[in-house]
């Protein structure tokens, strides 16, 4: 959930990983395939498989498991086909919602996404409806006690970065798509603590929602992540403290 804040993204995706550890697995697992098999399975010439493999080791995932992904995943090994295919749509308070998934059936997730929304007071749109409201983007989290925001500012411009926000929570730095590996790996050279890096849809303007709606929107991000299918989920929510 890419809503306001970066930082709540990320830690609500821990929660998620400490308690469904099998299940996030199976997520990033899919994710590597794909980047394996749209890219290679050599991580040094294929950045999207660096940033998929990261992803699986910080999620204490074994390391012959992550083999095993790249090898499907470069045709090594027998292993279903995933697409990846993205859902727009509104949810409670007219949050706009960009659900990523990966699928091997797209003729049974996508009735699935639907009933989904429907149950949490949302409702599925077409293609283009919602992402003319966000801009796809890299985002790379970095904790504001390992650097200060002057600094921090300096490193990531060197590093190839467009932006940095900053505030009590960390630094967000945000960069082309394409950036996205170059931009992670400078900061991390440069000796900072990288506490997440993804490409993301980040809103354009945020839709505040108090505290009921707000419940609400959390209910219908949790059941979205709950699905096999579903990769990452986006939001223009600004969830009122």
């Amino acid at each position: 959930m890419a809503g306001h804040s970066a930082w709540k993204n990320i830690k609500h995706r821990k929660a998620a990983v400490d308690a469904k550890r099998g299940k996030i697995w199976s997520k990033l697992s899919r994710a590597i395939i794909v980047a394996a098999k749209s890219g290679g399975g050599d991580p040094k010439f294929n950045a999207s498989l660096r940033l998929a493999i990261e992803d699986a080791k910080a999620a204490n995932m074994p390391r012959d498991t992550i083999e095993k992904a790249v090898k499907k995943g470069s045709g090594d090994l027998d292993g279903e086909s995933y697409e990846a295919v993205r859902y727009e749509g509104y949810g409670p308070g007219g949050v706009a919602f960009v659900v990523e998934c990966l699928t091997g059936n797209v003729n049974r997730t996508a009735p699935e996404i639907r009933t989904l929304f429907d149950k949490g007071g949302g409702k599925l749109g077409v293609p283009g409806s919602v992402t003319h409201g966000f801009s796809q983007q890299g985002v790379v989290l970095v904790p504001g006690d390992s650097v200060g925001e002057d600094r921090m500012l300096e490193l990531a411009l060197e590093a190839g970065a467009d932006d940095v926000r900053s505030d009590s929570d960390g630094h967000q730095v945000t960069c082309a798509p394409t950036s996205l590996a170059q931009v992670k790996e400078s900061l991390v050279a440069a000796g900072l603590r990288v506490e997440s890096a993804e490409l993301s849809y980040v809103p354009l303007m945020a839709t505040p929602v108090d505290a009921t709606v707000g419940a609400q929107v959390q209910r219908l991000v949790d059941a979205l992540e709950e699905h096999d299918d579903v990769q990452k989920v986006h939001t223009n929510a600004d969830f009122q403290e």
